[in-house]
């Protein structure tokens, strides 16, 4: 574990003492689960289709599966069988390539 120092408002410090003590655990303790709690509900997107209406697709039940999975992921799909270009070169300098007296 790391030390972390943090600034709380005195009230907000007075509640959590008095979590700690009912749970019979550290302040500490107390903090460590609520951070946890906070970070592990951002990892779980909210899925941005639910409760949108209706799609206008008819296919969207035999398809749910490719749809939620599209977005959920962080980048689209490459299709297969498409190869990748390359970059392109960097830009030449001027001068490039004559010799300096």
């Amino acid at each position: 574990m790391k030390r972390t120092t943090i600034f709380i408002a005195e009230g907000v410090e007075r509640e959590l003492r008095l979590v700690a003590r009912r749970r019979g655990h550290s302040v500490a303790a107390v903090v460590r689960d609520a951070i946890a709690r906070e970070i592990a509900t951002e990892k779980h997107p909210k899925l941005s289709f639910i409760g949108i209406g209706e799609s206008g697709r008819r296919d969207t039940a035999e398809r749910h599966e490719e749809l939620l999975w599209k977005t959920l992921e962080p980048h689209p799909r490459k299709e297969p069988g498409k190869p990748r270009s390359a970059p392109p070169p960097p830009p030449r300098r001027r001068g490039a390539g004559k010799k300096r007296r």
